[in-house]
């Protein structure tokens, strides 16, 4: 990495330096440490404020789009009567172009890879989440399935954790599933994990498990204090397992794709397509 090479090549220069100037071993070895870091401190400040500026001009591009759609919105709602299927298809039209141009300007972050050492796995998560809303799952699972230390999504979010739960459930792949659940939902504070007890407990239901469902759902309420988990917690309780659901958490829960939204009403009509979520 660049940033490292330099600070290396300043060190080197600046115990050379103090070696020919006869200057004492501590000062030679506080020069060789400045040297190393301080040039990191000041590329990376450099680095970080033109990351920002370029994730900025992201986030306005997303907010302007989103913009457009919800003015369609407004429209379709305050002129009633038109086919809400072809209204709910031309906003998930919409919402795919959007994504689609989000995911082309991640390339405008490329350059900054050989000056910040967690840019890779930064691009990886971004490209990773706007895949998932394109339903590119075959390009989520190779971003997913990257090895390395610098490679790879980064797990710092619920949603990134989710797809990656969602993604394993249709690989049938359940043991990989609960180590990803157990591994990051402790990260989580409070309501924040709610939607990975959420996945967990659905998986399992789907499973037949019905009382492993129960028993995590239990940490979950009081973990989360979620109504949706609590609601759940009390369906199943009480042997009502068909009125299990996650349709309280809404469109962060549809936007995994692991069920469909009901139908849009004429007089809710839903601007941000499943695939809506802005990361």
């Amino acid at each position: 990495m660049v940033t490292i090479l330099i600070s290396v090549m300043i060190m080197v220069a600046a115990v050379v330096a103090c070696v020919v100037s006869n200057l004492s071993t501590g000062e030679t070895i506080a020069a060789g440490i400045a040297g190393f870091f301080v040039p990191q401190v000041l590329i990376g400040l450099i680095t970080r404020k033109r990351i920002g500026k370029v994730q900025s001009a992201l986030q306005e591009q997303l907010a302007l789009g989103q913009k457009k759609i919800n003015r369609k919105v407004q429209q379709f709602q305050t002129r009633p009567g038109g086919n809400i299927k072809q209204i709910q298809r031309q906003l998930e039209a919409d919402q795919k172009v959007l994504i689609t141009d989000a995911l082309a300007f991640i390339d405008r972050f490329e350059p900054f890879k050989k000056w910040s050492l967690l840019m890779g796995r930064q691009i990886a998560t971004m490209r990773m989440q706007f895949l998932y809303q394109l339903k590119e799952f075959e390009a989520v699972d190779q971003i997913l399935a990257a090895k390395g230390l610098l490679k790879g999504p980064i797990m710092m979010e619920p949603m990134t954790v989710a797809m990656k739960m969602a993604r394993q459930y249709k690989q049938d792949d359940l043991a990989g599933l609960e180590k990803t659940f157990k591994r990051h939902v402790k990260w989580f504070r409070g309501g924040k994990g709610t939607l990975l007890y959420a996945v967990m407990s659905w998986v399992y239901m789907k499973k037949d498990e019905s009382e492993k469902a129960r028993q995590l759902l239990i940490k979950g309420k009081e973990a989360t204090g979620d109504e949706t988990i609590a609601r759940n917690l009390e369906m199943l309780s009480n042997n009502k397992d068909k009125h299990f659901s996650n349709a309280g958490l809404g469109d962060e829960w549809y936007s995994l794709y692991l069920e469909n939204p009901p139908a849009p009403k004429q007089q809710r009509i839903r601007g941000n397509a499943r695939g809506g979520r802005m990361f």
